[in-house]
């Protein structure tokens, strides 16, 4: 297949706030977790949706969103590519989101 079925545009820089009482892996983690952007899946379009839990809910079901566990996986594989290093680049993990992936 030459298309994606699932497809999401690159993650955005995250916009930490520079501030003593917060810190920016976790601020970082939360603001990748609830990223909104359009989602087009199996040819259907989630607009301005946060891109991780459907990522998450497809993992769990794909079937329901008309794509394979292959291409779930691929897609989540995707994300994690984007978001490793944004979490990485504030002191995060990329573990996390294997973490939260698994919930």
């Amino acid at each position: 297949m030459s298309e994606q079925s699932i497809s999401f545009p690159s993650l955005p820089a995250v916009p930490v706030p520079r501030s003593c009482g917060l810190d920016p892996a976790l601020y970082a983690l939360d603001w990748v977790l609830h990223w909104a952007a359009d989602v087009d899946v199996a040819g259907q379009r989630h607009a301005a949706t946060p891109v991780f839990p459907l990522l998450r809910r497809i993992l769990h079901d794909p079937a329901a969103y008309g794509v394979s566990p292959t291409e779930a996986q691929a897609a989540a594989e995707r994300f994690r590519a984007q978001a490793g290093p944004a979490l990485e680049a504030e002191g995060g993990r990329r573990e996390w989101l294997d973490r939260e992936f698994s919930r």
